[in-house]
């Protein structure tokens, strides 16, 4: 019988790491923004609940934090864009996921240089992939407000690395 090697000090680190977090905090998720609008206000959120539910027709189920000003626009208007975040773009998630939306102007904060306009919003020209979403159907999730959509339009922005949990997790943007 081959003796197999013994994993590594950071293998093991890893791994105890990962056993100590909650199950629903294990999986790396991609980090979405959401762009919505409503009359003239517009805002950017992050999501990470959010996934692919049917292939044909193309639907997502999208999870929306209670409370924010994101909400309030999907819910006026029963219309966003889900926005697939670059992995260099994790210090947005700073301003659009720890900063409300009712307090400060975040499109404003994020700049005129980074924004390109895509089907009536604006959307972060360099964020990997855009999908305009059309709500069907919504239910209470509990801190969150669930969302099922039709995606009614999709693009691939750009090239490159998704943005997830654990680049957050490693740039110490959230603990879990």
């Amino acid at each position: 019988m081959k003796n197999l090697k013994e994993p590594s000090s950071d293998a093991n680190l890893l791994s105890s790491a990962l056993t100590r977090r909650k199950p629903w905090n294990r999986p790396n998720l991609p980090v979405y923004s959401v762009s919505s609008r409503h009359l003239d206000a517009a805002n950017m959120n992050i999501i990470t609940y959010a996934t692919a539910v049917s292939m044909k027709p193309k639907r997502y189920l999208c999870a929306i934090y209670k409370g924010t000003k994101t909400l309030e626009n999907v819910t006026a208007t029963q219309h966003f864009i889900l926005q697939l975040l670059a992995s260099h773009q994790y210090p947005l998630v700073k301003l659009l996921g720890q900063q409300s939306g009712k307090k400060i102007d975040k499109i404003k904060k994020i700049g005129a240089k980074t924004l390109i306009q895509w089907n009536g919003f604006e959307v972060l020209k360099d964020a990997l992939a855009l999908m305009e979403m059309k709500v069907i159907h919504s239910f209470d999730g509990g801190d969150h407000i669930c969302f099922l959509c039709d995606v009614v339009a999709a693009k691939n922005s750009n090239n490159g690395e998704g943005l997830n949990l654990e680049i957050l997790r490693q740039k110490k943007i959230i603990r879990a």
